[in-house]
């Protein structure tokens, strides 16, 4: 049995003071839109994460703030058997469940918790589900639900997760936003009430901040949880979600002192909040990609020599001129360069519309074929300015005879749809969530995504053997050769356009103090005081 000591050196570090106190503050975050809802298991984006996984919820294990290492959070320490296929928590005690004016918890923290979180997830016959119908993207986009062979309760303190084979990344993947812990007692009074939807609508969890109010497209309210585990970690008494879908609109706000931190500025406002002596701008080189995903079941994007065209007839230096000024590298593959693993033998393919042209035809795409080009609504760290793009991809695919129709709705419509395939060409992009290559390579291009975040619907064989082979492997080297011949094939039968990876900027008040970038793109705001 392999004992983690570290984190339980870290647990004891974390082991706090109840009675330590702190100066509260109010604090107003500028979000590009709404969250779709708040059960985090349900959804994939840093939107929606934002608004429920990172301030509501805890999970069993976390990321440090600004960083990729993995530290204790409702598991104090773990252990691994010999074989790698069984995971043993020891929960923290005395943890407490939020209380509000539609939830008071009659007990603390315990296993029963744990195992509704994942056996909702597991079972589709579980009660719950079955009286609230929901999909787990990220659980089944990663083979979680195939993986899992059981979970069992040892004792209200111990939890024993079974896995049918060896995943390099288990513990990583448990501090994704997805895996958030929800109340089981919470639930059961939902199901008992005969309305179960409302774990989506008025959450409960353990974490910092406790859910008050939303009101769509406006704003979201939450208290400072005075009952946290962490009590040092909670300095904001009031933190508001104020939703601001335009950036520009967003940095008149945080220049005027109407939010205190915000994100994905545009390019263009970037100079102007940098030469504000009230305003910080941090930034660091960007964990994304932001491409073209194109649906490979809807003719004639099912033939890989016209994706490959229409690849080629896209000028990306316009585009990361134009678009992202500046703050954006090249993209030639399926994730970034900093991810270990990568590639770097695949490069890019040269810009030549008149080959574009020669292969559409020998395809038999006639002239003026006419196909849609979805366009995100919201400013996204991986694409800070979607409808330029899609404006400046058109005029390209008309160069060679495409006609894309640009088609956008709002945000958690957009996601929806093209959950459900209905696109043919769509501007998304991913941030990286724990570190691992297949955070990128299976989460969003294997077989097991499709209709998740495998946008373009592409299910390869032989790309999903290599891929799944890599996660039962525990050698890094031996990890990287199948991972790079992964993207090889990834390459060569072009589901996607890879576009750019771009700077990530946090413009923020000189007054906020504590806040960190994630590499993942989440927004925390744990331990952040904002002093005005």
């Amino acid at each position: 049995m392999r004992k983690n000591l570290l984190v339980r050196g870290l647990a004891a570090g974390l082991a706090l003071s109840s009675s330590a106190t702190f100066a509260a503050s109010n604090l107003v975050y500028c979000s590009e839109g709404s969250p779709a809802g708040f059960d985090p298991g349900q959804y994939t984006t840093g939107t929606d994460f934002d608004a429920n996984s990172e301030t509501v919820f805890n999970r069993l294990v976390q990321f440090e703030r600004g960083g990729t290492r993995a530290l204790p959070a409702l598991a104090t320490e773990w252990e691994v058997s010999d074989d790698g296929l069984t995971y043993t928590f020891k929960l923290r005690p005395g943890v407490k469940f939020h209380t509000t004016d539609y939830f008071e918890p009659t007990r603390e923290f315990n296993a029963d918790d744990v195992l509704f979180t994942f056996q909702r997830m597991l079972d589709k016959n579980h009660p719950f589900r079955k009286a609230y119908p929901s999909e787990f993207p990220y659980f089944t986009d990663m083979g979680m639900d195939e993986n899992i062979a059981k979970i069992e309760k040892l004792d209200d303190l111990t939890v024993r997760f079974t896995l049918n084979h060896v995943d390099a990344a288990f513990i990583q993947n448990l501090a994704m936003n997805f895996a958030a812990i929800h109340a089981a007692e919470y639930a059961n009074q939902l199901l008992e009430a005969g309305n179960p939807e409302q774990i989506n609508q008025k959450p409960i969890g353990t974490g910092p901040f406790v859910f008050s109010r939303y009101q769509k497209d406006a704003q979201i309210r939450f208290k400072g949880n005075d009952e946290y585990w962490a009590p040092e970690e909670v300095k904001i008494d009031n933190l508001i979600f104020a939703i601001t879908t335009d950036a520009s609109v967003r940095a008149q706000k945080l220049r005027a002192n109407e939010c205190q931190i915000t994100l994905n500025p545009r390019p263009a406002d970037i100079e102007t909040l940098k030469a504000d002596p009230n305003i910080e701008v941090p930034s660091q080189p960007g964990f994304n990609l932001g491409y073209i995903a194109y649906n490979v079941t809807h003719p004639p994007l099912d033939k890989v020599q016209v994706r490959r065209a229409l690849d080629m007839a896209v000028d990306k230096k316009a585009i990361i001129d134009a678009v992202y000024q500046g703050a954006g590298q090249l993209a030639v593959n399926g994730m970034p360069p900093t991810q270990w693993s990568y590639d770097e033998s695949i490069e890019a393919v040269p810009y030549d519309p008149e080959k574009a042209r020669q292969l559409l035809r020998e395809a038999g795409v006639e002239e003026g074929t006419e196909i849609t080009l979805w366009a995100m609504p919201v400013q996204r760290p991986y694409n800070p300015n979607a409808k330029l793009m899609a404006q400046m991809i058109q005029a390209d695919w008309a160069k060679v005879g495409v006609n894309a129709r640009i088609v956008s709705y709002e945000w958690g419509e957009y996601i929806k749809r093209g959950h459900a395939g209905e696109h043919d060409a769509m501007l998304i992009g991913w941030t990286g969530d724990n570190g691992d290559p297949d955070n990128w390579l299976g989460t969003l291009y294997g077989c097991d995504a499709v209709g998740g975040n495998n946008w373009s619907y592409w299910c390869d064989e032989a790309y999903d053997k290599l891929i799944k082979q890599a996660t039962k492997i525990t050698d890094q080297a031996e990890r990287t050769e199948l991972y790079k011949q992964a993207q090889q094939r990834l390459k060569d039968q072009m589901p996607i356009s890879p576009i750019a990876h771009s700077t990530v900027y946090q413009p923020m008040r000189t007054s906020v103090e504590g806040f960190q970038i994630s590499p993942f793109g989440r927004n925390s705001f744990y331990g952040v005081t904002n002093e005005r």
